[in-house]
């Protein structure tokens, strides 16, 4: 499971998805995956797969670094790094960014709380076809948008943060009974990490620090993913999500501290990402990059 903080100007639309039976009712019977959720032979296996020993190390920066406590020398060097990481990845562990480690327990522990629920509790936060061809707020699972896509190994939970105007509180879970409240800290703590690495992105290239802020608008659009990975009896088979790259302007991913599954495409290779406790995976999305 993981918790996807995703910034964006673009509201996601298809008028022509269409609702799938959730993954967990799938995985409860272990038997093995449908072929809509089967990989395509040879899919994947153009690039080389690293195995976790052998990986390359994705990029740690320190934002504590950039606060007035640290000296010249300190964030000189921090905004070397910063500079590196973006230009040769695109992607880094974020640590020092100023949430609490119970905090980042909390959001882990209520979304685990939720997609504990029996089926038919969860299903009534599911998106109806109404709410489809507006976004994709809700629980649910990958949503088809052509007849011949492989289809996601995962169910999961997709919620407008901002503008709050917007948000259809009705698919915000009660239970978990601190749920809401624990989401919206979490939420209001990653926007104010989003800003402090788009400053900090913006001055490490000889920007002004506010010229990404600028850019995006006050009127930024912030969902919030929650992703849940059931057993699969040939997990050689599917996809947990299948290879892509993020829309907006920024994805800020707390990985799941038990399970490890994360890959990124490198120099034409699968990077495995391991978990870091207490990091936050900032990936610099289309929109920015």
């Amino acid at each position: 499971m993981d918790v996807n903080q995703l910034t964006t100007e673009e509201v996601p639309s298809s008028p022509s998805q269409a609702l799938l039976k959730n993954v967990q009712e799938l995985a409860i019977d272990g038997e093995e995956p449908p072929p809509r959720y089967v990989r395509k032979e040879g899919d994947h296996k153009e690039k080389k797969e690293v195995p976790a020993y052998e990986s390359l190390s994705v990029p740690v920066i320190d934002f504590s670094r950039f606060s007035p406590a640290s000296s010249s020398r300190e964030k000189e060097d921090e905004m070397e790094k910063l500079k590196s990481a973006l230009s040769s990845w695109g992607l880094f562990q974020a640590i020092g960014h100023g949430i609490s480690k119970s905090l980042l327990d909390d959001i882990y522990d209520v979304s685990k709380q939720f997609f504990d629920l029996p089926v038919e509790e969860k299903e009534r936060y599911t998106r109806s076809e109404e709410d489809e061809i507006v976004d994709l707020q809700g629980y649910g699972s990958d949503t088809i948008v052509s007849e011949d896509q492989v289809l996601d190994w995962s169910d999961r939970l997709y919620l407008l943060i901002q503008p709050q105007e917007q948000r259809k509180l009705r698919l915000w879970p009660d239970p978990p009974t601190h749920f809401r409240r624990t989401l919206n800290e979490y939420s209001a703590q990653a926007r104010s990490v989003a800003e402090v690495v788009l400053k900090a992105m913006a001055r490490s290239i000889g920007l002004e620090e506010d010229s990404f802020m600028d850019q995006l608008g006050e009127e930024l659009m912030v969902y919030a993913r929650f992703n849940y990975y059931p057993p699969c009896s040939r997990p050689d088979l599917v996809y947990g999500i299948k290879a892509h790259s993020d829309g907006g302007a920024m994805t800020i991913l707390l990985q799941d501290p038990e399970v490890e599954g994360l890959q990124v495409l490198k120099d034409d290779q699968w990077i495995n990402v391991p978990c870091m406790p207490g990091a936050l995976l900032i990936n610099v999305a289309d929109q920015v990059e």
